[in-house]
This record gives structure tokens, sequence and C-alpha cells, in this order.
């Protein structure tokens, strides 16, 4: 992938064979979601979960798809609060298959379906607007193990 784009400040977690993005403002918990899902993964409540990157990657379209990579020279590196910047293993790009928007405003209870879409470059993916104080991980581990009611 190229990597000469510039960087978005995101994070990044390959579920099974898509990625999960994790946009949100600085210290809304990007690096705690993204830790969390590969401990979930570890735990068998979702596939198996690797970063992809943390802080901030990049993003491209690339066959019809929204691929993401590490930025350089934060690959392979993960903020885990209390206890610093740690290493871990790590892909170096994988498609997304899922939006994370945390401290969305548009977060709702029962949210509209167009709120749960993201659409860019004819592009469209998944989204979980998570609003300020909810607790990311279930909604995410729900998104991914169950499908939409009738």
């Amino acid at each position: 992938m190229t990597t000469s784009a510039p960087t978005v400040h995101a994070s990044a977690v390959k579920v099974g064979e898509r990625a999960v993005l994790i946009r949100g403002p600085s210290g809304s918990g990007k690096s705690r979601l993204a830790f969390d899902l590969i401990l979930a993964g570890r735990a068998g409540q979702i596939p198996k979960a690797i970063l992809v990157g943390d802080d901030r990657v990049h993003l491209a379209t690339r066959g019809g798809e929204m691929w993401v990579s590490p930025a350089a020279r934060l690959a392979g590196l993960i903020e885990i609060r209390g206890l610093g910047i740690r290493a871990c293993d790590h892909v170096s790009e994988a498609p997304i298959g899922l939006i994370v928007d945390l401290m969305a405003e548009d977060a709702e209870r029962l949210p509209t379906r167009h709120a749960l879409r993201w659409r860019e470059n004819g592009i469209e993916l998944p989204r979980i607007p998570v609003g300020t104080g909810y607790e990311p991980l279930p909604l995410v581990v729900a998104a991914l193990t169950t499908t939409e009611s009738s």
C-alpha cells in the first residue's frame, strides 16, 4: 500500500478478515478500544484480532474498498494507558469492514439506518456512533457477532 498520503488520527484492528477503524478526538479511547478488541479476540469473543495501527493510520481506496495501514514510524506500537507505548503483533494493511466513531454527536439509543452507514468516494461501510460516556466494546462485539433484525 502506498503510504505517501497523509495520516489520519485513528486506530485500526483487523478482526477476522476486515479491519475495524476507530475514530474520535484525542483522549476518546481509540487505543483502549483497539487493545480491548485484541483481548476479545484472544478470549474467543470475536474472531482473531490483530493491530493494524494505533493513533495515526493511512487510508486508501483500492478495488472498490477502503484499506487501512499503519503510519510507518508507529507500526507495531500501541499506547496502553498506565504502561506507555508497547510493542505488539501487527499487520501491514487490511480492508476496512466497520467504522467506530467515539464521542459521536449523532449517537442515539435507537440510531437511524442512515447514522449506521458511512459513505465516501463511492464506498459504503457500516458505522457505529458511540456517545460520550458509553462503553464501545459491547457495541462493537455485538456488531461483529449479531445480525440486524427486520
